[in-house]
């Protein structure tokens, strides 16, 4: 663990991460009453779903995700610029802050598109920016600051060589979003624009997530004592294959022109056969440690909870994105799966750092099973949107768009809709164990 400095800065990307999941779990029990039968009737909800559905989008998908990029990249790095860290926080609180509110300020004009869905107005599009200027800080800090890899690979070694890797991974995102933006031909506008604008960026910043994620299995596998069969340098060696789209990605910038179909088609098929480059070999060798290890039973840990219940989902996530034909719910099904995964990861984590970072360590049954909670309603949730999809029912939509015309249908979305209140308690459950291991203990009575 890094100096008492960093520490502090990695409490304030944790406590930004909590909190933009904090907002965005309010929001997902409109999304998820505005899509579940007969309960969709009951109130006009189809344009508060649009607007709710961007805010959350953005908040536990962007600042969650990122938040917690922040904490595991200010562990890696030195003491050195630490100021530079502060402004980096700062810029992503107040860009979040600006973006959280702007709905209630009068922002409105939804437009969903891919990855980073916006309000079209100039004060959510001014939080976006913030957002980004502290994510560009963190990253640039990143680079240049994080603890060497060490010339003899060890396993710590290794995983900074994994986080060294989604940081060039970010990077690249950053410069696809910039190369976007300046080759954009003026003839688009509207949601198309912001549609090319962030496709690149967007399956780029996919890796990110990937890379971290698995840093975390690994890490969370370390902790739970399964032993591994996987050297520190084959490792590295792994991760550097996970950048391997990655470092592909300017290439489609120079071959094809930004928004052809033949760009947008490249970037799709690097991130549907590049995200297992190293995802697939990893997560084979650590099932293959825990099917060995039941011989040997070890007491249950939230971190072994988080472990297991993530694999299943990004599994279920990648099976589900090969099966996708057309735009209907089967998308989101696949991307569900796929982001919960990263979730999932990212709670077993924060488990984990809670005590190292100076807070209480979280304990009891509840602990262990709410990774399980979460899971099982997400399992629900992407299953029913991946049966609803199969009757194409479209994405995107509410209420009576839905046009949930048959039993199928009907069926596949109440399912969701179940599992999508499931995780959602699931969720709150995470927030409160954490938050209470976080608040400061009352001092016995007489004591003091």
């Amino acid at each position: 663990m890094p100096a008492a400095q960093m520490c502090r800065l990695s409490i304030g990307w944790l406590l930004l991460a909590l909190g933009s999941l904090v907002v965005g779990g309010l929001l997902t029990i409109v999304i998820v009453l505005s899509r579940t039968p007969y309960l969709q009737d009951i109130f006009p909800w189809v344009d508060l779903f649009h607007t709710a559905l961007v805010v959350h989008v953005d908040l536990t998908v962007l600042v969650w995700f990122l938040g917690m990029a922040g904490v595991i990249w200010t562990i890696n790095s030195s003491n050195a610029c630490s100021r530079c860290g502060w402004l980096a926080l700062l810029l992503c609180i107040a860009g979040t802050a600006i973006i959280s509110l702007s709905p209630f300020l009068g922002s409105g004009s939804p437009l969903m598109s891919n990855y980073f869905p916006i309000l079209v107005d100039p004060l959510f599009l001014t939080g976006l920016i913030v957002f980004g200027c502290g994510f560009v800080l963190l990253v640039w800090r990143g680079l240049f600051y994080s603890r060497p890899v060490g010339s003899r690979v060890t396993g710590q070694g290794a995983l900074r060589f994994g986080l060294l890797s989604a940081l060039v991974a970010a990077a690249t995102a950053i410069g696809a979003l910039l190369a976007s933006w300046l080759g954009m031909p003026d003839t688009i506008h509207g949601n198309y624009y912001y549609e090319l604008l962030f496709w690149g960026s967007g399956h780029t910043l996919q890796f990110v997530h990937i890379q971290l994620m698995l840093v975390c299995w690994l890490w969370l596998a370390t902790v739970s004592g399964i032993a591994s069969r996987l050297t520190p340098r084959i490792v590295l060696i792994l991760f550097a294959f996970g950048l391997i789209p990655v470092l592909m990605t300017p290439a489609a910038y120079l071959m094809y022109d930004v928004g052809s179909a033949e760009q947008q088609a490249a970037m799709t098929w690097l991130m549907k056969f590049g995200g297992g480059l190293a995802a697939l070999p990893i997560s084979l060798v650590i099932l293959f440690n825990v099917v060995t290890s039941l011989r040997r039973p070890a007491s249950p840990s939230p971190q072994r909870s988080a472990l297991y219940s993530s694999m299943i989902l990004f599994g279920v996530g990648g099976i589900i994105g090969f099966m996708i034909h057309g735009s209907n719910v089967t998308v989101p099904a696949h991307y569900h799966g796929s982001i919960v995964a990263v979730t999932l990861a990212y709670m077993g984590i924060t488990y984990h750092l809670l005590p190292l970072l100076g807070f209480r360590r979280p304990a009891g049954v509840l602990v262990i099973l709410q990774p399980w909670i979460y899971a099982c309603g997400q399992l629900m949730h992407v299953i029913g949107l991946a049966w609803s999809g199969g009757y194409g029912v479209q994405r995107k939509t509410a209420g009576g768009d839905q046009a949930l015309d048959g039993l199928e249908k009907i069926a596949g979305m109440g399912l969701m809709g179940l599992g999508g209140l499931v995780a959602v308690i699931g969720g709150i459950l995470f927030l409160v164990i954490t938050f209470r291991a976080m608040w400061p203990e009352k001092p016995a009575f007489g004591t003091g």
